[in-house]
């Protein structure tokens, strides 16, 4: 068995295991700072919007050899206006101009074939009206409050309204940072990258949902022993998943990383580009999230209960009572008549997955 197999056993069996939930301070702390650096680039910088939003034109030139400097020279002076100019694959170029009708591409056309010596029969002009971009970004944010509220009421029906809250916090979380990063970086923003964040949303809901379930059957029942609290169920979950989680998202991340640096920056493929910077730092802070910020909140929420204090306190006591004894809590004839039965339940929902 490799080592990280190994490592995931002993996670599995309660052998090792890592303080998530103790520690959740820590992590909450981390996220705060990355989303106030997220919200104060998207404050400054603000979003690169496509042309698709912003409307104009896209020109797309035949085979040349003119880099896409000199090209964006000769866009600006034809134009007026900044142009974006991205070098493809094959040799041709992808201008794009904002803030232009069909009077003025006709007459950019003409400039771009003269710039770049070239037949203006070779360069297409595709026209992008502003209300198009509109629609998209409307039915964008339609479908962006479906999901939540469907997400909401599923799992607040298949678990409880606190993992609901939990996994909500967790995707606004995720779609904040994800936003950010493209302010930061400057990338353009187009219905790939629509269809991107949409993405994220299911594959981060995936990860929170596991983790959510082995805590389900884990907790099951969880007032009838005095052995765990509930934060500390809470954190074998996580440590039960961990390995598994750390392989689905490495396993994802690479093909989204080749179509991301291989794709968009070898290739100058920008749809690509599009798509795979939000795929990639989407899945990267689903991830994340839950691990350090879904679980842990839904400890903080139901550690709040009568129930669970009253648990909390049992559990504390009877180990102060076992050390005043030079006893260990974990000792088998301590524990003997309370058989661990969550740990039971926890593993025979992950042999079920």
């Amino acid at each position: 068995m490799s080592k990280l197999g190994d490592l995931g056993a002993k996670l599995y069996r309660g052998e090792v295991g890592y303080d998530f939930v103790g520690k959740r301070f820590i992590w909450y702390g981390v996220s705060i700072l990355i989303t106030i650096t997220a919200i104060v680039g998207l404050a400054v910088q603000g979003l690169n919007m496509g042309i698709e939003f912003k409307g104009g034109a896209v020109f797309t030139t035949g085979k040349t050899t003119v880099s896409d400097v000199k090209a964006r020279e000769i866009a600006n002076e034809a134009s007026g206006h900044a142009a974006i100019v991205q070098k493809l694959g094959n040799g041709t170029l992808r201008i794009q101009i904002a803030s232009l009708d069909t009077e003025s591409a006709n007459e950019v056309k003409k400039e771009l074939a003269t710039g770049l010596k070239m037949p203006a029969e070779e360069i297409n002009a595709d026209l992008v009206g502003p209300s198009w971009g509109e629609q998209i970004a409307n039915k964008a944010w339609t479908g962006l409050g479906v999901f939540m509220v469907l997400v909401v009421i599923y799992l607040a029906i298949a678990f409880e309204w606190r993992m609901a809250v939990a996994a909500l916090i967790a995707l606004i979380h995720d779609l904040t940072i994800t936003v950010g990063v493209y302010a930061l970086v400057g990338f353009e923003v187009t219905p790939g990258t629509v269809i991107g964040l949409l993405t994220i949303l299911g594959y981060s809901l995936y990860d929170t949902v596991v983790v959510f379930d082995g805590l389900k059957e884990g907790s099951k029942d969880i007032t009838k022993q005095t052995r765990y609290t509930f934060g500390e169920v809470a954190n074998r979950s996580i440590n039960g998943t961990l390995v598994r989680s750390i392989n689905t998202t490495v396993v994802a991340l690479l093909p989204v990383a080749g179509l991301l640096f291989i794709g968009g920056g070898f290739l100058g493929a920008g749809m690509l580009n599009d798509i795979s910077l939000s795929l990639f730092v989407g899945l990267a802070a689903g991830a994340y999230s839950s691990i350090f910020i879904a679980t842990p909140l839904v400890v903080d929420l139901k550690e709040r209960e009568p129930a669970m204090k009253a648990l909390r306190k049992r559990v504390l006591a009877k180990r102060a009572a076992a050390g005043g004894k030079g006893e260990s809590a974990e000792d088998e004839g301590y524990a003997a008549e309370e058989a661990p039965q969550i740990v039971a339940q926890g593993r025979a929902a992950g042999r079920r997955r």
